[in-house]
């Protein structure tokens, strides 16, 4: 899988989502147009600076960009490596799909 500046791999991605407060920030971003740390510790039982240090971790996989506004640092939802992985995760499936239907053939053929 080819790999865009700012495009986290699938790895990368997987690794990010695994933490449920990485995921909780991933949906409050998505159900706004953009949020600054300050907003979304406001929204979850953890504080500013750990939503900084997940927030770093959601840009590394490139599932999130952050902008100045002021003072502020603006986070948005960048859908391209969820999708990315998305399709990956699709794939996987089709070819355990194939395989579970092989071996249904054989069992009942048997």
């Amino acid at each position: 899988m080819t790999r865009d500046p700012g495009t986290g791999s699938v790895e990368e991605v997987l690794a990010a989502l695994a933490d449920p407060t990485r995921r909780q920030l991933l949906d409050r971003l998505a159900a706004h147009t953009s949020a600054t740390a300050t907003q979304l510790a406001g929204e979850l039982p953890v504080s500013r600076q750990a939503v900084v240090k997940h927030l770093a971790v959601l840009d590394q996989a490139g599932l999130v960009t952050g902008h100045r506004d002021g003072r502020e640092r603006r986070y948005q939802v960048r859908p391209d490596a969820l999708a990315d992985t998305a399709r990956w995760l699709d794939h996987l499936a089709a070819r355990w799909a194939k395989r579970l239907d092989a071996i249904k053939r054989i069992a009942e053929s048997g």
